[in-house]
């Protein structure tokens, strides 16, 4: 079975892990899916690249207990986490995250509790290149409301 969290600097395909995900498990009724890809602006700035970084081994560990969360949480049947790293352009995929069920309602739900956490929790930084210069951003943007929903704490609280 392929690895339920993959850091890499290269790009990731939708279908083939969808397939992986799915692969010979007849329980599977539902995969709900998400991919973030890099856009042109951040807070009314252009951007022209953004690079990511992390520790390896600890951003790892950290959406591996995401996951084991969300199994806790809801009825999936499998959790996948793709991010990437390294320099990256408008129009690029950054992350997917992908989980299938039995119903589309724990997928749904599921998809989005990994989505929420990974962005206001996992361990990654980045620069973004503006047409001013190079600027360091919290890549965890704190989000009270989507923490709060899913019975989380703030890390800024």
């Amino acid at each position: 079975m392929n690895a339920r969290v993959r850091i890499q600097t290269g790009d990731f395909d939708l279908s083939t892990e969808v397939a992986a995900l799915r692969e010979q498990d007849k329980r599977v009724g539902a995969v709900c899916s998400f991919i973030g890809t890099v856009r042109d602006r951040n807070d009314g700035q252009s951007i022209r690249t953004m690079e990511l970084e992390h520790y390896p081994g600890m951003t790892e560990k950290a959406i591996e207990a995401m996951i084991d969360e969300a199994f806790k949480r809801f009825n999936i049947y499998a959790a996948r986490v793709i991010h990437r790293v390294g320099l990256l352009q408008p129009l690029d995929q950054i992350v997917l995250v992908a989980v299938s069920s039995a119903h589309r309602g724990e997928s749904f739900q599921g998809c989005e509790f990994l989505m929420d956490y990974l962005k206001t929790q996992a361990p990654f930084w980045k620069k973004e290149q503006t047409p001013e210069g190079a600027r360091w951003v919290d890549a965890r943007e704190s989000d009270d409301a989507a923490l709060a929903k899913w019975g989380i704490e703030s890390r800024n609280a």
